[in-house]
C-alpha cells in the first residue's frame, strides 16, 4: 500500500518515519537505567545498613519481571494500541522509582524497584521496536538496530547523571526526580505513537519485496524447528553476555590486578561497544542470513574467552579487548532475535512472536546473574568461568548451523 497523503510528524511518511527512531531511543535511554542500579546500590546499603547479596535482589528481581512482561505485552499491543501499551509500562516505571524512594526496607525496594518498575520496562521495551518495525519494512534490522541502542547506552548516559543526582540531593531524591522524569517522557512520547496502515509500505520498494505470502510462514511458532533454534542461540548468547557483564569489574581487579577506579571507568567504554553492536548487527541481519550472523558473535565471543583464559596480571589491551567483544556480543544478540523473528515468522504477529521468544532472555539474564559467581567462590577464581562459556559459544555455533533457519509452511 502507497499512500501519498500519510504523514507522520506532519511529513510525508518515508521523511517523518525517520523521526519514530529517535523517540523510540530516548524511550528505551530512560527503561535502560534499570541497568544503572549500581548507581543506587551502594548509598543505599550504607542507609539501610544491607549486605552485599540484599542489595542485589531488586536488581536480579526487576530483570525477572522485565522478561517475564515482554512476551506478555507482546500480545497486547495489538489489541490496545502501541500507545496505550506504552503509557501504562511508563506510568509502572515511574511509580516504581518513586515509591522506591520512599522504601525503608529491602523488601519494598524489591517491590517498587524490583518488581513495579521491572514490569513497567517489560511493557514498554517492545514498543518502539514493534511501530519501527512496521515503519520501515525496507530497512527493518537497521531501523531496529538504531532504535535498541538507547538501551544499550542508557548506562552510559543515564548512570553518571543519576551519579551526579546523588551527590547533589542524595539517593532517594533522585530516585524520585528519576521517577517523574521518565514518566512524563514515556507518557509524552506514547501520545505521538501510531502503526501505519496494514501493508503500508515507502514508494521506492516494489510490492513483490514488501507483502509477503503469509502462508510461507509457519502457521504455528511453538511447533517450528527454526523457534527452538532461535530461541536456544539467544539463550546462549545472552547468557554468555550477562555472565561477562556481571564481572567485568571484578575480573579486571582479581585477574589483570588494575586499581578498581580504572576497572569502573572501563565499563564505559565497554558500554559502548554494547550499544554500537546493536546497530550494526541489525544492518547485517538485514544481508545476511542469521545462522551466519550467529556464528560470527559466538566466533567472537570464543576469541574473548582464548583471551582471558590466558590473561595474566598487567595485560590491560588483552582484558579490554576481551571484555569489549563480550559487551559487544550481547548487544549484538539484542539486534539479531528481532530481526531474525521478523524473517522468520510473520511479520503480523511480531508482537506476540518476539515476546515468546525474548524468554530466552529471561533465561539467560537468571542464569547468567546466578552461575558465574558460584564459579568463583567454588573454584576461587574468575578465570575458570570462561571455560563453561567458551563451551556454550561452541554448542551456539553447532546450533546455529543446524537450526537457525527458516522454515516454510507446506500449505
Amino acid at each position: 500500500m502507497h499512500d501519498s497523503e500519510l504523514t507522520v510528524f506532519t511529513r510525508p511518511a518515508e521523511q517523518g518515519r525517520w523521526l519514530l527512531i529517535p523517540i523510540g531511543t530516548s524511550v528505551l535511554l530512560c527503561l535502560g537505567t534499570v541497568y544503572s542500579w549500581s548507581i543506587f546500590r551502594t548509598p543505599l546499603e550504607t542507609e539501610l545498613n544491607l549486605s552485599a547479596t540484599e542489595s542485589l535482589f531488586p536488581y536480579t528481581v526487576a530483570l525477572v519481571f522485565y522478561a517475564a512482561f515482554m512476551p506478555i505485552s507482546g500480545f497486547y499491543i495489538p489489541c490496545i494500541g502501541p500507545r496505550i501499551t506504552m503509557a501504562i509500562g511508563g506510568l509502572i516505571v515511574g511509580l516504581g522509582y518513586i515509591l522506591a524512594s520512599f522504601a525503608t526496607n529491602i523488601g519494598m525496594i524489591i517491590l517498587t524497584y524490583g518488581v513495579m518498575a521491572g514490569t513497567g520496562v517489560g511493557i514498554a521495551y517492545g514498543v518502539p521496536m514493534v511501530v519501527v518495525a512496521r515503519w520501515f519494512p525496507d530497512k527493518k534490522g537497521l531501523a531496529v538496530g538504531l532504535t535498541i541502542i538507547g538501551f544499550g547506552l542508557s548506562p552510559l548516559i543515564t548512570a553518571p547523571v543519576a551519579n551526579h543526582l546523588i551527590g547533589v540531593y542524595s539517593v532517594r531524591p533522585t530516585l524520585r526526580m528519576l521517577g517523574l522524569i521518565f514518566m512524563m517522557i514515556i507518557l509524552g512520547i506514547a501520545t505521538v505513537l501510531k502503526l501505519p496502515p496494514r501493508n503500508w509500505q515507502p514508494r521506492q520498494m516494489s510490492v513483490a519485496t514488501t507483502v509477503p505470502d503469509l502462508r510461507s510462514y509457519p502457521k504455528h511458532l511453538l511447533k517450528s524447528q527454526s523457534f527452538y533454534g532461535l530461541w536456544s542461540c539467544y539463550a546462549i548468547g545472552t547468557l554468555i553476555g550477562l555472565s561477562a557483564i556481571g564481572i567485568s569489574g571484578p575480573v579486571g581487579e582479581e585477574i589483570i590486578k588494575i586499581d578498581p577506579g580504572m576497572a569502573a571507568g572501563s565499563v564505559s567504554l565497554f558500554a559502548l561497544f554494547n550499544g554500537v553492536s546493536r546497530p550494526l548487527f541489525g544492518w547485517l541481519s538485514d544481508r545476511f542470513k542469521p545462522c551466519y550472523v550467529a556464528i560470527t558473535s559466538y566466533v567472537l565471543v570464543l576469541i574473548a574467552c582464548v583471551l582471558m583464559i590466558h590473561a595474566q596480571p598487567g595485560q590491560v589491551v588483552t582484558y579490554l579487548i576481551a571484555f569489549c567483544l563480550f559487551w559487544f556480543c550481547l548487544g549484538g544478540w539484542l539486534a539479531i532475535a528481532p530481526i531474525t523473528t521478523l524473517r522468520f515468522f510473520n511479520p503480523e504477529q511480531y508482537a506476540q512472536n518476539y515476546g515468546i521468544v525474548f524468554t530466552a532472555y529471561g533465561v539467560g539474564a537468571l542464569a547468567g546473574t546466578l552461575v558465574t559467581g558460584r564459579i568463583r567462590d567454588w573454584l576461587g577464581s574468575y578465570t575458570y568461568a570462561f571455560y563453561p562459556m567458551a563451551l556454550l559459544a561452541i554448542v551456539g555455533i553447532v546450533v546455529a548451523s543446524t537450526l537457525l533457519k527458516r522454515e516454510r509452511s507446506l500449505v
